[in-house]
């Protein structure tokens, strides 16, 4: 039996009645209407998924689901916004309903636990991608941005860089995936409770979404600094441990996938940093220093220089998957 376009969006993707408030005029018209509450500013962010590039073509559909949103939802928590709209662009090679039923309860499954209302989009035919556009919210002028690194500042991570892109060269390499990496690759938490925090105390943040090393690179780009990167501090997850050292590094600083947040805080900002963490059981680390001097320094504890192997995923660069 074949299903119409408009059928799919009514059938899984027009919720019942709106989560939020400020959605006027959601899914159903030409256009939805949004309203933006007053001392707020409007943060957008958009990502594209593309079948054989950024998951399996024959990946679960709940997983793609989730993943679409969740590296979106990132972007807002490296921006410190809570999240309110979303909109979706669904190519499909055909109208598989078993598909898209498990798509749709991926996507809000996620959605549902910020309370982010889908309110418009497309659907057309063509090769399996994904585009999704979120909008979230910010009090005024307290966006997160690369652009505001200081020399003197402390550079963290949040959770363990490094499992994602293990888990993908686990699969490349034709080996079984640890199951616990694979759930890393394939449903990133976004760390927008984090996030929120952060903007709250002030900081420079990035997700890591192209590698650690390529990230932290546009921070210190766009501030016009450098940076001294520890490379023996940053986390393994237990996971991890027991593999080549080498390998886990050059996951860690060029695999991305991870949508962890790598920050920059003063020293009042650090200790409020370490407490929120704790509360949210969220591992923060110090893994270096915003300095004067351009260019990333990456270094042992020894002090000797280690040369990475490349900066990170670039996609008209790399092949594969990523």
């Amino acid at each position: 039996m074949s299903i119409s376009e408009f059928q799919i969006i009514e059938r899984y993707f027009k919720q019942a009645r709106p989560l939020r408030e400020d959605v006027v005029l959601g899914i159903g018209d030409d256009a939805a209407v949004l309203e933006v509450p007053p001392g707020r500013q409007l943060v957008v962010a958009m990502d594209t998924l593309v079948a054989g590039r950024h998951f399996p073509q024959q990946g679960s559909a709940f997983d793609i689901g989730y993943k679409s949103l969740a590296v979106n939802l990132s972007d807002l928590a490296a921006m410190g916004a809570r999240p309110a709209w979303a909109t979706l662009s669904l190519t499909l090679p055909e109208a598989d309903e078993r598909w898209l039923e498990a798509f749709a309860e991926g996507f809000f499954n996620l959605a549902g636990q910020y309370e982010l209302d889908l309110v418009g989009g497309d659907t057309t035919r063509g090769p399996l991608s994904i585009t999704v556009q979120v909008s979230g919210l910010v009090k005024f002028g307290r966006a997160l941005r690369r652009d505001s690194a200081r020399p003197g500042q402390s550079m963290f991570v949040s959770g363990t860089p490094g499992d994602a892109a293990y888990a993908l060269r686990q699969l490349q390499s034709g080996e079984e995936a640890d199951p616990q990496l694979l759930e890393r690759l394939n449903r990133p938490q976004p760390r927008v409770d984090f996030g929120l925090a952060l903007a709250a105390i002030g900081a420079t943040a990035v997700d890591v979404l192209d590698g650690l090393l390529a990230d932290l690179g546009h921070v210190v780009d766009a501030s016009c600094c450098g940076a001294t990167l520890w490379v023996d501090r940053i986390p393994r997850s237990r996971r991890l441990r027991g593999e080549p050292a080498d390998e886990v590094l050059a996951c860690q600083l060029q695999g991305g996938d991870d949508y962890e947040l790598c920050f920059a805080l003063d020293a009042q900002g650090v200790a409020a940093a370490r407490a929120i963490a704790a509360q949210q059981e969220l591992l923060i680390t110090e893994i270096g220093v915003i300095e004067r001097e351009p260019g990333i320094r990456c270094r042992h504890d020894d002090g000797s220089l280690y040369k990475p192997r490349g900066r990170g995923y670039d996609h008209f660069l790399n092949d594969g998957d990523g």
